[in-house]
């Protein structure tokens, strides 16, 4: 008997280990739940993981900012990784190649952002711009070089730019309601995936202009400038608020998760997840600087989780 009590200890150690995670007598969770992608979702999934954390200390969450494509190319379709954050939806082309890897994504809308444009607080020539006035400075052929190119009245000096790199998915986003078409973009400006690069070299410099997330600038409103952007009726200031009433059009959108099924299968993902999707329409995500997703797409997300579960069952 007493044989037998150990070797069934054994096995449950060895299956343990085998899952990944593990569950003990007292409900603590251990292992390792990874994420990549969108570095406008990253500060979401990283205060998420902090209260997790609290909850559960022992399973490690490491969190990488590595833009939405490049966390789906370098991370989450080649299976190093259980969660990818996205600024956008995820394309055919990645569905198409996780699937020949055995992944399949799972998408969760966990917030809406507002991209916003920056100046800095010097450059006092400027408190607004039209999607026109964007689309001049950014489009590939013929950009306006200086100020002046697009407003006469503006100093005749170099615009110097930065933004996030086809990476990511702030950049899709933005160049399809800029202009007109995903991927479209001048190519001469300081690209980044690090957001606070360009809080950086913006807050330094009188000239600069740059875009990102709204949780960068709400962090940063001491260094830089938001631009109030044109929404066809009036100009706005990006905010929550203006991102939650769709005022702040056309450069409010939605922002996902995309998870492994399969990853759903250990017992620290599978909590982990559910813990996140609870608190998408809490007072957590406008802390961090984004707009709460409504109760009824919460409750969508964890109906839609506790369904796939139940498959993997």
């Amino acid at each position: 008997m007493k044989k037998l009590s150990l070797f069934i200890l054994f096995l449950a150690f060895f299956l343990a280990g085998c899952l990944g995670g593990t569950t003990n007598q007292e409900g603590t969770l251990s292992g390792t739940v990874k994420i990549a992608g969108s570095s406008t979702v990253y500060p979401i999934s990283v205060a998420i993981a902090e209260e997790f954390n609290k909850k559960y200390p022992e399973v490690v969450i490491p969190v990488q900012s590595t833009g939405t494509g490049g966390g789906f190319k370098n991370f989450f379709i080649p299976g190093k990784t259980d969660i990818n954050g996205a600024s956008r939806p995820i394309k055919e082309s990645e569905i198409e190649a996780a699937k020949k890897n055995g992944i399949e994504p799972i998408e969760f809308q966990v917030a809406i952002d507002a991209i916003t444009v920056v100046v800095n607080p010097a450059a006092d020539w400027v408190e607004s711009m039209s999607p026109e006035e964007l689309r001049k400075i950014w489009r590939p052929d013929n950009p306006a070089k200086k100020w002046s190119d697009i407003n006469p009245e503006w100093p005749d000096e170099l615009i110097e730019l930065y933004g996030p790199t086809s990476a990511s998915g702030t950049f899709d986003y933005f160049t399809e309601v800029i202009m007109g078409e995903s991927g479209v973009s001048r190519s001469d400006y300081q690209g980044t995936e690090q957001d606070n690069t360009i809080v950086q070299a913006v807050s330094r410099s009188k000239y600069a202009l740059g875009y990102f997330g709204l949780a960068f600038y709400l962090q940063n409103k001491d260094r830089l400038k938001a631009l109030k952007i044109y929404n066809g009726e009036r100009y706005v200031e990006p905010s929550i608020e203006t991102a939650r009433s769709g005022e702040y059009r056309p450069l409010s959108r939605p922002l996902f998760i995309y998870v492994n099924k399969n990853s759903l299968k250990r017992p620290e993902v599978r909590e982990f997840v559910r813990f996140y999707l609870e608190r998408t329409s809490t007072e957590l995500i406008t802390q961090v600087g984004y707009v709460p997703v409504p109760e009824e797409i919460r409750e969508e997300n964890l109906a839609k989780l506790e369904r796939i579960l139940s498959e993997l069952q």
